[in-house]
């Protein structure tokens, strides 16, 4: 497919309003929510359930606007750091985090939390304990070898990244540039959780066909061995939506880890 007409995502941008409409929203004909709502917090509930992935501080480095992915993990780090490479992002979160006027409504998630954890007092509480979490959204760039230059954070006891790499990188030698930049946030010991789509070339975002990094499986490993990682999980879900929107073949999972 021609990637001449394709926008990338840290250059262009997209409407990040849009994405989340699209393929997060608590929209009747959402035809996406089994795979980009589901499958992701099914895992994570499971990662951090096993008390091994916790600690004082989160880096998360997604794509667009997205915190669905976050709710579970407030739970277990005193402090979450989100960048984002567009204001954009940072706006409608900060809208959320506000509770402004015409914030994007992730009540939706609620109902993902209870099935998950049972408990619908706990999840009454979550929405706040989020937003509490969260004590910095931040600018950063991917290119940097320190994303958020001139500052730079403390290490982070986990740093998660949800299709970030995917629609930031042109190709794979891009994809392990950028992961080398996520890398070096975190602690020696730190884990690293990734959430992408496996051999995708293109999302839809309104009429912008934006560029996705093409990848499978195999590749995803033996760059994070390369890097020193030990691979603790790997989830791989088939796409179970039917729609002309993207084209990704089946959803990954993956939680690692360094060792001193």
């Amino acid at each position: 497919m021609d990637s001449s007409s394709h926008k990338f995502y840290p250059v262009h941008g997209f409407d990040s309003r849009e994405h989340l409409e699209t393929y997060f929203s608590n929209k009747p004909d959402l035809v996406f929510g089994e795979d980009s709502l589901k499958f992701p917090m099914e895992c994570l509930h499971r990662a951090f359930s096993e008390g091994h992935i916790k600690g004082d501080i989160l880096i998360d480095i997604s794509v667009g606007s997205l915190i669905h992915h976050l709710y579970t993990a407030s739970g277990y780090f005193k402090q979450i750091l989100v960048l984002k490479c567009l204001e954009q992002c940072i706006m409608e979160l900060n809208k959320w985090i506000n509770t402004r006027t015409g914030a994007f409504d992730w009540s939706h998630i609620m109902a993902y939390i209870k099935s998950l954890e049972g408990n619908s007092d706990l999840c009454q509480d979550k929405d706040m304990a989020l937003k509490t979490a969260i004590t910095k959204i931040m600018k950063c760039d991917i290119d940097n070898e320190n994303l958020t230059d001139p500052e730079v954070l403390p290490p982070a006891d986990c740093v998660i990244s949800v299709c970030m790499l995917d629609t930031s990188s042109k190709d794979q030698v891009d994809y392990i540039k950028y992961l080398r930049n996520f890398i070096k946030l975190l602690k020696p010991d730190g884990y690293l959780i990734l959430v992408g789509g496996l051999n995708a070339t293109i999302v839809m975002i309104g009429q912008d066909k934006v560029h996705m990094c093409k990848y499978d499986e195999n590749f995803a490993r033996k760059v994070l061995t390369n890097e020193g990682f030990i691979i603790d999980h790997c989830a791989v879900h088939k796409r179970t939506s039917v729609s002309d929107l993207t084209d990704y073949e089946a959803l990954l999972f993956i939680t690692a880890h360094r060792e001193c």
